[in-house]
């Protein structure tokens, strides 16, 4: 009979208490612990196990377990002697910023006061205990919600001292979700605070600290060692790209399998790989995210659940606002194409607005985009940053679908509509409809706190491209800023089926030399004709005549469209 599926439970004592369904992740304990190393960071996507596995880790080595070794029976650390006598030895501090997430400085830090004051709560204990001394007690009753920065910042390290004297023993410390209040800081315009207050405090407590064991921190992205991890040369970090503890986070293939046929699901193994699989850490390949297999588990449908499953706004924001050439690469991946970027595992929040390496490199670590290759294109070295990325799997590209579609919510009705006039060769449509799609979604595709009318057409009309793309994906393939003829032009639109092909150009108003936006346009028409731009499709074997050309003219947030010189 198969296990029940728990849902969204993250405590491993719950799960393996009530025979949950639950996949062994144990061997991630004696490769942690025989690795050595003395503070370890693990970057996955959201919803990999990371918090599971950390509460696996807290109740195997925390006193609190000792003499719980039946949680563990069955799995494969029980199978050594070595470990079977290492369980319940250690103080384990074990705490998760997960939930941090606030909209100012001040309200961040005091969440972490609140978090920091409920550990002491757990051990007020040691108050009582009679290993410390009248300051010590002191020291202990001075952490509260209200306590300044600086006892905040040093609590930890206090604690541990603490613990040490107690139990006479070096102190295990597990922060599950480090990063979750820096994006938010960097959301929300208080990067810079945040990150002095949290360097001082990983360094009190994972670098000049002498009763700490060992440590993990787990998190979505490696923020970069200038900003809060300068400090920490004792620090091992474990990316997407690493070696270490590949399998350890997300369903093997199979794994996965297994399961599909515990629940007498085999014959959903092809629909369920083409849905879900993609991920790859390290030289492990074929990993799916537990969420999405959970749910599907559970509900025997298959759905966006991991991509629905918590805020995209960050990279909505990020790809909404981008330059051309970021939308020119992300229209690529969402109609299945892989592209070449630069990627930094260090993401410098400072530095996202406008890079392309930043953004992609939040994209990889986020788990929307998996590397094909790297240092090495078309058998040609190229520069050892060069990765080939596309989108992860199916389920991601029906997210960003969605997503793209959003851009355009206010305007729904007007965009379908001119959807619908340019399949028609309608242009007195789509100069009423553009028009109204222009007016309700320009600044949204525009970055930054001034808002520059000149860029706003390029922002627009990338971003319009990608809805077409979404849109007409069933009726054509879309393209833009392509060779053809003698020139790149702006966007083709090669048809799948009968449908006439189309060719557009997009022109801001030049006042010097084009008196109004009818002019505009013929000069974007000329353009298309002087470059030949229809070569491409001719070449294809598609009619002249069955090629359609608009030229579309901006001025501002006005558009005018014209399909004859």
């Amino acid at each position: 009979m198969a296990r029940t599926i728990g849902i969204g439970i993250q405590s491993f004592e719950k799960i393996i208490e009530n025979n949950y369904f639950y996949t062994d992740k144990t061997k991630f304990i004696k490769e942690w612990w025989e690795s050595g190393d003395d503070v370890t960071l693990i970057t996955r996507p959201r919803r990999f196990g990371k918090t599971l596995n950390i509460s696996m880790t807290e109740q195997f080595f925390s006193i609190k377990y000792a003499g719980r070794g039946e949680l563990f029976e069955g799995l494969s650390i029980w199978e050594s002697e070595k470990y079977r006598k290492l369980q319940g030895t250690y103080p384990v501090v074990s705490l998760s910023f997960a939930g941090v997430k606030e909209n100012d400085y001040e309200s961040t830090v005091r969440r972490i006061k609140q978090i920091l004051t409920e550990l002491y709560y757990d051990h007020s204990f040691l108050l009582e205990s009679g290993c410390l001394l009248p300051e010590e007690k002191q020291n202990f009753r001075s952490v509260s919600e209200d306590m300044p920065d600086t006892t905040a910042t040093i609590a930890l390290h206090r604690l541990s001292k603490f613990l040490y004297k107690y139990y006479g023993k070096k102190v295990i410390i597990l922060l599950d979700e480090y990063d979750t209040p820096m994006q938010e800081a960097y959301v929300n315009g208080y990067w810079e605070e945040l990150v002095s207050f949290t360097r001082s405090m990983f360094n009190s407590t994972f670098k000049t600290n002498p009763h700490l064991e060992r440590a993990i921190m787990t998190g979505i992205t490696r923020v970069s060692r200038e900003s809060v991890f300068s400090d920490l040369n004792n620090l091992e970090v474990v990316t997407a790209t690493s070696e270490k503890y590949a399998d350890s986070f997300g369903f093997t293939e199979k794994e996965v399998f297994a399961a599909l046929d515990e629940f007498g699901m085999s014959d959903k193994k092809l629909e369920v790989k083409s849905w879900y699989d993609g991920f790859t850490f390290g030289n492990c390949t074929d990993i799916y995210n537990p969420w999405s297999i959970l749910n599907y588990l559970d509900k025997g449908k298959l759905d966006t659940y991991w991509a629905n499953s918590s805020s995209n706004s960050l990279v909505g924001k990020l790809l909404r606002e981008s330059g051309t050439d970021i939308k020119q690469d992300f229209e690529a991946l969402i109609s299945g194409q892989s592209i070449i970027a630069q990627i930094d595992e260090q993401i410098v929040y400072g530095e996202l607005d406008g890079s392309a390496e930043g953004i992609f490199s939040l994209l990889l670590a986020s788990g929307y985009l998996k590397v094909l290759r790297y240092g090495e294109y078309n058998n040609e070295y190229v520069d050892e940053l060069d990765y080939e990325l596309c989108l992860t799997n199916r389920e991601v590209r029906k997210m960003f679908r969605i997503m793209v579609k959003s851009w355009f919510r206010k305007s729904r009705k007007e965009y379908n509509g001119f959807i619908q006039a340019l399949l028609e060769d309608d242009v007195k449509g789509m100069n009423f409809y553009i028009n109204k799609v222009a007016l309700a979604t320009f600044s949204i595709f525009d970055a930054g706190n001034k808002p520059s009318e000149s860029a706003e057409p390029e922002r627009f009309y990338h971003g319009f491209v990608l809805g077409l793309l979404v849109e007409l994906s069933d009726r054509y393939t879309v393209s833009s800023n392509r060779e053809s003829g003698f020139g790149r032009y702006d966007v083709m639109m090669e048809p799948k089926g009968d449908d006439d092909a189309v060719i557009l150009e997009f022109k801001v108003q030049d006042p010097e030399d084009e008196k109004d936006l009818s002019d505009t346009v013929r000069a974007a028409l000329e353009q298309i004709e002087k470059k030949n731009y229809e070569a491409t499709l001719v070449e294809k074997g598609i009619p002249r005549e069955k090629i359609r050309k608009y030229g579309f003219a901006f001025c501002g947030k006005k558009v005018l469209i014209g399909s004859k010189i």
